[in-house]
Formats: C-alpha cells, sequence, structure tokens
C-alpha cells in the first residue's frame, strides 16, 4: 500500500466535521469520517463493513477486520465530535493546526485522532514483519453519535456479531489503562400543576411549591445512596445525583401549571441502572399519592450503566506492563459497558489528556504522539502477533 502519513490522517479527521448534537440543526452525519476510514483500512487490506444506524439516517458504524475467526483485539473507538463555541476558539475547530508543540482541532483528542495512531501503528507493523503474519485477528471498530445517545456502540452490542477477545477503547486517559468507571443518567422531573390567577391560590395548583417538595426527597435521596454504596477504586467513592437545571412559570402572576427539573446521576459498579430508576419513583411516589398524577419522570437520553472490570485480566496486566501506569477507576464514562457485552476483556485508553475533551482548543500535545504510537504498536502485537 501507499504510504500515509500520520499527520495527514489526523489533519483529514479533523477536517471532516461530525458533531452529534440533541439539537437538529447542530447535528452532523460522520459519514466523510468513515468513508475515510474505510479507504484507509481497506488499503491495508481490512474487510470493511459499513452499517447505518437503525432509526438513525445519515448515522454510521464501520468495522474493519483483518484476520479470520473469533477472538484477538478490537480497537474501538467514536467517530462523532461534540458542538463548538466558535467565540471560544482561537484556531479553526476544522483545521489542524500547530503551535507551542500542540496539534489543535476538534477531535484531535477526544476522539478521531486515535484512528490514526492506529492505522500509523498497523503501517509500521506492516513494513517491519507484514501484517500476513497474524496469529488472531485485529478489528477496528469506529461508532457513531457517542456523545449524544451513544446509539451507535448500543447497536453494536444488540448485534452481538464482533467476537473479539480483547476491546481497547481509544478514549483521551494519557495511555493510563481504565479498568471501571461510572455509569450516567440524565433524568427529567416534571411537575404538572394548575395554572390560575395568583390572587386566588386555591384556584390552582402551584407547579414550583409542588416541585420543592419533590427537591426536598431528591436531596434525601442524594445523602442515602452516598451513605449506602461505595466503593474506594474512585477519587469520588459514591454514587452522585446533582439538580442541573430548573424552569417553571412565565410570570409573576400567575399560579405556575408547570415546573420541570433536569437531574444527573452517575452510579458506581454494584447498582444498576433499574435500581436508581425505582429509587427515584420511590423518592417521588408520596407526593403524586398527594398531588395524583402531578409528578412525572422520564430519561432525557438512554441511561449508561457503569463499567466494571478486573484489575486481574490479562489486558489490564499488558497495559499496566507497557504503560508503566497501574489501571484507574474514572468518574467520566465512556462506550465499554456496551462494547464488553460482546463478551471481551475490556479497557479505556488512548492518546491525549481527558482534561482537553469538550474544551476549546482542544490540542494534542506533540511530545506524547512518539510513545502513545509505541504503545499501540506493541498493544497489537501483543495480542495478535
Amino acid at each position: 500500500m501507499s504510504q500515509l502519513h500520520f499527520l495527514d490522517m489526523y489533519g483529514a479527521l479533523i477536517a471532516a466535521p461530525s458533531i452529534s448534537a440533541t439539537v437538529p440543526s447542530l447535528d452532523m452525519s460522520n459519514r466523510e469520517v468513515i468513508n475515510l476510514l474505510a479507504s484507509w483500512c481497506e488499503s491495508l487490506g481490512f474487510a470493511v463493513e459499513i452499517t447505518e444506524l437503525d432509526n438513525n439516517p445519515g448515522k454510521y458504524n464501520l468495522a474493519a477486520k483483518l484476520g479470520t475467526g473469533e477472538g484477538g483485539l478490537m480497537l474501538a473507538g467514536h467517530t462523532d465530535t461534540v458542538p463548538f463555541d466558535d467565540s471560544r476558539w482561537q484556531f479553526d475547530p476544522f483545521k489542524l493546526s500547530e503551535q507551542d508543540n500542540k496539534f489543535y482541532g476538534l477531535g484531535s483528542i477526544d476522539m478521531k485522532g486515535f484512528f490514526a495512531f492506529v492505522l500509523n501503528a498497523l503501517q509500521e507493523i506492516d513494513n517491519d514483519t507484514g501484517l500476513t503474519n497474524l496469529k488472531q485477528p485485529i478489528t477496528i471498530l469506529a461508532t457513531a453519535d457517542e456523545e449524544t445517545t451513544m446509539a451507535g456502540a448500543i447497536e453494536i452490542a444488540k448485534q452481538n456479531k464482533l467476537k473479539p477477545a480483547r476491546c481497547i477503547i481509544g478514549e483521551p486517559t494519557d495511555m493510563v489503562p481504565v479498568y471501571t468507571h461510572k455509569g450516567h443518567m440524565s433524568t427529567a422531573i416534571r411537575v404538572t400543576g394548575k395554572a390560575g390567577h395568583s390572587s386566588d391560590p386555591d384556584a390552582g395548583l402551584n407547579a414550583i411549591e409542588v416541585m420543592q417538595l419533590v427537591i426536598s426527597q431528591l436531596l434525601k435521596l442524594k445523602e442515602d445512596i452516598k451513605n449506602k454504596y461505595s466503593l474506594s477504586d474512585f477519587k469520588i467513592p459514591y454514587p452522585t445525583l446533582n439538580l442541573g437545571h430548573i424552569h417553571g412559570g412565565d410570570n409573576a402572576n400567575r399560579i405556575c401549571g408547570c415546573c420541570e427539573l433536569h437531574i444527573d446521576m452517575r452510579p458506581i459498579p454494584g447498582i444498576s441502572i433499574p435500581e436508581l430508576q425505582a429509587m427515584l419513583l420511590q423518592a417521588v411516589a408520596p407526593i403524586n399519592d398527594q398531588y395524583p398524577n402531578a409528578v412525572a419522570v422520564h430519561d432525557l437520553h438512554e441511561p449508561i450503566p457503569a463499567f466494571s472490570g478486573s484489575t486481574d485480566s490479562s489486558l489490564v496486566k499488558l497495559a499496566e506492563k507497557l504503560s508503566g501506569e497501574k489501571a484507574q477507576a474514572v468518574n467520566y464514562c465512556t462506550e465499554a459497558p456496551f462494547l464488553q457485552q460482546l463478551g471481551c476483556e475490556t479497557i479505556v485508553m488512548g492518546p491525549g489528556s481527558i482534561q482537553q475533551a469538550h474544551q476549546p482548543d482542544e490540542f494534542l500535545a506533540m511530545e506524547k504522539i512518539k510513545p502513545s504510537q509505541e504503545m499501540i504498536k506493541q498493544l497489537i502485537v501483543a495480542s495478535c502477533f
């Protein structure tokens, strides 16, 4: 194959906009990124399959495989990025820019850039010994909509066609292996009252007043889960509950007819999404008894369960050996709990710092490139050759 330069691939990925957003006017297809990856993978001899997501037109997953049979290593990542605030970026988000020993661009570390690292490693292996000497297959998985719904990874898990023995998800961890992380729930709690003129309070039901009762119950739940569940692996060892957004009413002289609160919950391994959902419903049940059907609870997106791995797995031990770092637990979440359902040992480990994720002027430090490239290459060789 003709040699693809690392920075050329890196720049091409950043130049292909692939924003996913819950706001339709900002949401984009990821097809351009998928097409680039398909072309590069095919040039290395991979068999490529591209699938459009069910009920998500314009959003695609790519699975590229070299070798036959089950097992081997899957290198996985998402192809989308978050939206950006143009007024806060000093650089063009869709152009690879170099300054002060940093490469800037949207998706440079979260996480389209990871695919350039993987393909560069495969090229080096091909140049060294050839890719035909595989003992175990290599799979590259590129998913859609991780930043919003995780629909791409969820669909891969439901299809259950891929059967790797190991999976590395290349989110930015500074090449420190992550073996477990918290989950994520975003929930809307809506109180429906009865509007009316403020001069006659008894003629209506003030949704803000009822929401005050809801918040009181939620703060009790927050303390309950903090005291009941704990896992010392995490810096913040308990599940968290955050009251993040509230809106209600339309005028000072009207009884508020509707009030909505959005909360964020971060479960740890050992407490499931259904358990937390049941706790929320139980917390608001007394208020619904007092004001029938006034309080409704629904998810703002598909909940993401906690990811629970083991520090004793062979993949964790290999990653610790190659990186010189102990595997960690982190508070953010990834596609790991869904891809783990394929039956593979799974870790999160990739180039770049999580501190740059979702930030203006997202960048990759140049001094991290060579060490990261070498580690990814060694992970592939140790797993598949």
